[in-house]
């Protein structure tokens, strides 16, 4: 089991609000450069989303599941039927959205208990929850945008973590890029 983070990111390592949903000042900034550069398989997810299990947050599975229930693309396909854990405190029916099953108790020991890949999508909560010990890989869509205030991808509390690169590709106006968790 490999625990597998997939990001939306700026330059300055900003992960809110890539959308522009959340209406802060520097939202909307993965999403100004065309729809294109974000839809489909991005992060190249192939077999680990279809062996996997897709981990999210409240917050990105409410926004996951008012979006590709209703869509019929392959990659949407994909993302209907993949099972989804949830991890949240406040919700008590992820019905809406097929295969998804709310996590009991604590996350890093669900996730530790899991089997199969787990694949967080956003839910920057959870990432920052299971960062760094349980996270074996970033896979990182980096857009040429500077925000300067946001939810980071690493806290400035996070402590050392070493990582190697795997790939990187141009994908659009971005860099799709790839870390593995080294022992070093």
């Amino acid at each position: 089991m490999s625990v597998v983070v997939i990001e939306f990111v700026t330059l300055d390592g900003i992960v809110s609000d890539p959308d522009g949903a959340d209406g802060s000042p520097g939202g909307g900034w993965a999403f100004r450069h065309g729809p294109e550069v974000v839809a489909g398989d991005k992060f190249r997810l192939g077999a680990t989303l279809d062996d996997g299990v897709l981990l999210l947050g409240r917050r990105t599975w409410e926004k996951f599941a008012g979006l590709f229930p209703h869509r019929d693309d392959p990659f949407s396909r994909r993302m209907n039927a993949v099972p989804k854990l949830v991890a949240s405190r406040t919700m008590t029916d992820v019905s809406a959205w097929s295969n998804s099953t709310l996590l009991d108790g604590d996350l890093a020991d669900a996730v530790r208990a899991e089997q199969r890949d787990v694949i967080v999508a956003g839910s920057t909560s959870v990432v920052h929850q299971l960062a760094p010990d349980l996270v074996g890989e970033y896979r990182l869509l980096i857009f040429p945008t500077v925000v300067g205030a946001g939810t980071r991808l690493f806290p400035t509390e996070h402590p050392p973590a070493h990582f190697e690169t795997v790939s990187s590709d141009l994908a659009g106006p971005a860099v799709f890029a790839t870390y593995r968790r080294t022992s070093g």
